[in-house]
């Protein structure tokens, strides 16, 4: 039934451990509605996410599920256990995928080299598990999922060979073979290339057709246009509720701009002597293959010092492949040639020479990346190139993290853990961490996914300002031509894992 009650957080207050989160919010969702939620970094979008999926503490008010009443009328459960949370799909932002005998996690080099990654279930064995798990009845199943995300190509590719954007379409198709009565994305768009991003208003219409009602949070200027209400949230609190009439119209408040002091930057890279190397990297006819898969085929490519590239292509066409030859982390790197840094790869260097002149940060990465150390300590671990702070720090190393945390705002950040920091603190953290060596070559892989127009502005000037004052060698990846920052001047783009510009 249209305009049919399906969920209501009635003077809601919750708590995530000791935190108040929410105090007194009220938000309801019927069917048929597309709810988006926007506002800036930190303004509580995420978190009335984890509130609706119920992985807050309720300390005061309730929230009312009408679509799960409604369910267990028509659906009487044979579960004992089934409960409101079989028919909501909640996608946050960071997830893990377990091996095929469901014992362990992955890690981020094992989808580069073949005898790891066979332990990983591929795209057809995920979905058909996922499948097997749902206790909801629907119409969703594996082949209708496959074809609406377009999974065709990808049945047999394991899932830690997946893409960044791959493994977002993978995410959202599972998702659907739950069969769930409500659907909850943060930020869905984040991660898919151009193609993606267009298809995914006729994905979001065809999902809502099938009587799922959709809460999910992006920019003010992604609005999908299936959306049929917005939410401004700030500081925790509903600030204005739209209709899609009004979006034209919605403004987010004016937060503190951003000014950048030239003599921080020039003091975090006065240590970088003039680059000593003719050639930071080196590629010819590179050709990368699993098994039949021919992930990359003849490319070459020479950066020299002080050159800054940008990174393109479509989600699965080798972006990633390649930036992992470059930095020590695809073995296939010694059946090829390469240069590095002036040195042959196979010619006597360690991963750990490679890495120590290489700063690096990757959606993935941020995936894979767990620790229970501080943000402070996360920055310093960049110094030994450490997934964690395993090794201390010298004074000035030390004075040179607090300088970095400074930089980009992010002092109150520093003592907080890293793994309970949101996921756009971890992002820029992790920024902070692969700039403070100031290294020879910076690999920049979508280092503004997920965050705020600010907060782009504010990687997008520390970027420039740090190639301005040093002959630091730039990799930058992006499907948005208006994130690359202006010291960007040259282009290499790839197709199906060649080169074409």
């Amino acid at each position: 039934m249209h305009d049919q009650l399906l969920l209501k957080l009635d003077n809601l207050t919750a708590r995530y451990g000791e935190k108040i989160v929410f105090k007194d919010l009220s938000f309801e969702v019927r069917s048929g509605e597309c709810w988006a939620l926007l506002g800036h970094s930190g303004s509580g979008k995420s978190a009335l996410l984890e509130a609706i999926a119920g992985n807050f503490n309720v300390v005061k008010g309730q929230v009312i599920r009408p679509f799960y009443d409604e369910y267990i009328r028509a659906h009487p459960p044979k579960d004992p256990y089934f409960n409101y949370r079989q028919l909501i799909s909640y996608l946050p932002v960071k997830y893990q995928f377990k091996n095929l005998s469901n014992t362990s996690e992955f890690f981020y080099q094992q989808r580069f080299n073949a005898a790891f990654s066979e332990d990983a279930p591929t795209v057809e064995d995920f979905l058909n598990d996922e499948a097997q798990k749902s206790l909801a009845e629907g119409s969703w199943d594996v082949s209708k999922v496959i074809s609406l995300f377009q999974l065709e190509p990808l049945r047999q590719k394991q899932l830690i060979k997946l893409s960044n954007g791959e493994t977002k379409r993978l995410r959202l198709a599972a998702s659907l073979l739950k069969n769930p009565r409500l659907l909850l994305l943060d930020s869905p768009l984040v991660g898919l290339d151009v193609t993606t991003r267009t298809a995914f208003n006729s994905i979001l219409d065809e999902i809502i057709t099938s009587g799922i009602a959709i809460v999910l949070t992006t920019a003010v200027d992604e609005i999908p246009s299936v959306v049929t209400h917005a939410v401004i949230l700030d500081n925790c609190q509903i600030e204005q509720v739209a209709t899609r009439e009004r979006f034209s119209s919605i403004k987010l408040s004016t937060p503190p701009s951003y000014s950048l002091d030239a003599t921080k930057v020039n003091r975090l890279t006065e240590n970088q002597p003039l680059s000593k190397y003719k050639l930071i990297v080196g590629m010819k006819e590179v050709t990368v293959k699993y098994g039949d898969s021919t992930i990359l085929s003849g490319v070459s490519w020479a950066i020299k010092p002080g050159e800054r590239w940008a990174l393109r292509g479509q989600n699965g066409a080798g972006k990633s492949t390649l930036l992992s030859l470059i930095n020590g982390d695809n073995p296939q790197a010694y059946a090829n040639d390469i240069t590095l840094f002036d040195h042959k790869r196979g010619s006597g260097e360690s991963i750990w020479d490679i890495k120590k002149k290489i700063g690096f940060v990757s959606p993935e990465l941020l995936q894979y990346f767990h620790s229970r150390a501080t943000c402070w300590e996360i920055v310093a671990s960049g110094f030994h190139d450490t997934l964690g702070y395993l090794k201390p720090v010298n004074k000035e190393q030390a004075s040179l993290v607090d300088e970095w945390l400074d930089l980009l705002e992010l002092q109150r950040s520093g003592t907080q853990i890293f793994e309970t920091a949101s996921p756009t603190t971890q992002r820029i953290i992790l920024l902070a961490r692969a700039m403070t060596k100031n290294p020879p070559l910076l690999i920049l892989d979508e280092p503004c996914q997920g965050l705020d127009h600010v907060q782009q502005t504010r990687v997008r000037t520390v970027v420039d300002a740090v190639c301005s004052a040093s002959s630091t060698a730039l990799i930058y990846v992006t499907h948005y031509e208006e994130e690359l920052p202006a010291c960007v001047d040259h282009v290499l783009q790839l197709e199906k894992g060649r080169r074409v510009i």
